[in-house]
């Protein structure tokens, strides 16, 4: 397992420690060495989850909940709107230069993980140079640098677009570097990075959280695929396909339990690690606010509910498919306002896709091994975050309470749950939404159903007789309270039998995405890219999918009143303290300007 390490000397922007050390600092001739090398390395992976800085890592979490999530329409900020206002203006689609998220995200990226991975590149070039190290040793380990700083990058452009400043190992002085680039320069300075690292490194590793070729394949392809470059795309996803290497888990939840990490479906995967150093620097930490903060199993602190318009996108008609026009006509019906004294009986008779209850927690269904959710009370603050639990694929079971969740500072939600970067479902989606684009209907259908078989594999058991949730009712009510033999709801999901178009394979493949990957941090960034498309999503701009959303969940959110989304916000703006940084250097986007 790479995890973090602490590493006693400076990696700031602003010095180089290649050319000073700082008082009482460790002496950088001690890294050129295989050893030296192997730790740097693990200093530049172990940044991935935001832990280095902790205090940043909420706007810099690798998850995106706030970007990826929030600003879209899978999810609500939650909690309550006083606490983190800076999320606010990211739901709201009204973000100033002066936010300190997107600044957490910049300095995280390009401060911290871009300047680190360049550095360890320069170390292992003068150690190769020195004779310090054999020429393959040093290309596995450049192979991995130029990954994860690839990985860097794309994550910073996932934000930013291409306003961000291309930095190599040899930039004499990156404060002089400006962030305008020529059309396609950050995407090709990407691109040549994962290609690097997929024609050098091992189809295997030994030691989890390492890349592998297809980790680096895959991860090129989603960067093609943001700018629909499916040409590109197709022959990476094409080869992680036929290599064998990987496989669908025989369930959906499997990607999701720390029971279950580094699978077979798994092609690149985020360690975490919990009560091994302080705060457990090494887990997830920047979503370490998006845990249950009500009573019974109250945590901390609420945040990222999923919201009303996703339950309802897992509505299926007769046949189990989705309700593509129609599915936000009406709610599934929730206990918004409901006291959990009070009755209320969850409908158990419209049959919903069975992946909705692994991703969304909602009154009256089995929570893991937790017991029933009593709804209302484990909610932070309903009228403000809406009545479902914050995303529970990335919580812990209450058997692994302490042992695989921390036991260290206030953030007890926070786990030893992995996060699947990558996964086997996104390149068979990815794939077939390539073949959506070229017109090889049964093949985009063939995919699509692949998945869709496995959603249909499991479902959660246990069928809750009492409707009216007091805090006696935890956890399981009294015996008899709940028929473990029988689903939780009424669960159904059917395949395609063909598409008929281009059109109709494209809106089933980008539908599919947005069940199989919700709340995982990609839905913002998968609608900006769908927006180029010519049919766009399902006929509909981006701007209508999310003021229409905007507008339906003013009953739950009225502080998004007035609050429109353009395409002016698409990105997040260049933050400011960096403009002040770099005055005449740094440019702001011309959106914010």
């Amino acid at each position: 397992m790479v995890t973090t390490l602490l590493l006693a000397m400076s990696f700031s922007c602003s010095e180089d420690f290649l050319t000073k050390a700082p008082l009482g600092s460790t002496s950088e001739n001690v890294f050129y060495s295989e050893k030296g090398i192997d730790a740097l390395l693990t200093g530049t992976y172990g940044i991935i989850s935001g832990s280095a800085l902790w205090t940043v890592s909420w706007g810099a979490s690798i998850q995106n909940w706030t970007y990826g999530s929030v600003a879209s329409d899978d999810a609500y900020k939650g909690s309550e709107i006083g606490d983190q206002t800076p999320v606010n203006d990211i739901e709201r689609w009204a973000v100033f230069s002066t936010n300190g998220y997107p600044a957490d995200k910049w300095r995280l990226c390009i401060g911290m993980g871009v300047d680190r991975a360049n550095k360890t590149i320069k170390v292992i070039k003068k150690t190769l140079e020195d004779g310090g190290i054999n020429e393959a040793t040093a290309t596995k380990y450049m192979a991995e640098a130029r990954f994860l700083r690839g990985m860097y990058n794309f994550e910073a452009r996932l934000v930013f677009g291409d306003y961000i400043p291309i930095l190599t190992e040899d930039t004499p002085d990156p404060k002089a570097v400006s962030n305008v680039n020529e059309a396609g320069a950050v995407l090709n300075h990407i691109i040549a990075d994962l290609k690097y690292a997929y024609e050098n490194l091992p189809e295997t590793q030994a030691q989890k959280g390492r890349p592998t070729k297809y980790a680096a394949m895959a991860l090129a392809a989603r960067a093609y695929l943001q700018d629909l470059k499916y040409a590109e795309a197709k022959p990476l996803l094409d080869n992680i396909i036929n290599s064998q290497k990987y496989s669908l888990m025989p369930k959906f939840i499997q990607n999701f339990e720390i029971a279950s990490e580094n699978n077979a479906e798994s092609i690149f995967e985020i360690q975490a690690n919990v009560n091994d150093i302080n705060e457990s620097l090494n887990a997830e930490m920047g979503i370490g606010l998006n845990f249950p903060h009500g009573s019974d199993i109250g945590m901390c602190c609420g945040f990222h509910q999923p919201s009303q318009n996703l339950v309802n996108a897992f509505k299926v008609d007769a046949n189990g498919l989705p309700l593509f026009d129609t599915f936000n006509n009406s709610d599934f019906k929730n206990d918004q306002g409901v006291a959990s004294e009070a009755t209320f009986v969850p409908d158990d008779v419209t049959p919903v896709d069975p992946r909705l209850d692994w991703t969304v927690s909602r009154r009256g269904i089995p929570y893991k091994d937790w017991g029933i959710n009593r709804g209302r009370d484990w909610i932070r603050k309903q009228p403000e975050g809406g009545p479902y639990m914050p995303a529970s694929k990335p919580f812990f079971k209450q058997s692994e309470k302490f042992s695989l969740s921390t036991t260290t500072g206030w953030q007890t939600g926070i786990n030893a749950n992995n996060y699947r970067y990558i996964r086997y479902a996104h390149v068979l989606l990815w794939r077939a939404e390539v073949a959506a684009f070229d017109g090889e209907l049964g093949k985009a259908k063939d995919l699509v159903n692949m998945v869709r078989q496995r959603a249909g594999n499991d479902m959660v058991m246990g069928k809750v007789k009492i409707f009216q949730l007091p805090p006696a009712a935890y956890p399981w009510g009294a015996e008899g309270d709940v028929d473990f033999t029988k689903p939780a709801a009424n669960y159904k999901i059917g395949q395609y039998t063909a598409f008929a178009s281009k059109e109709e394979a494209m809106k089933a493949v980008q539908w599919e995405q947005r069940l199989e990957f919700a709340t995982e941090g990609m839905r913002f960034f998968d609608l900006r890219r769908w927006d180029n498309l010519p049919m766009k999503i399902g006929g509909k701009s981006m701007a209508e999918v999310l003021n229409s959303f905007a507008t339906a969940d003013l009953r739950i959110r009225e502080f998004m009143k007035g609050y429109t989304f353009s395409d002016a916000d698409k990105y997040q703006p260049v933050p400011q303290g960096q403009l002040d940084l770099q005055p005449g250097v740094l440019e702001q986007r011309p959106e914010y300007k």
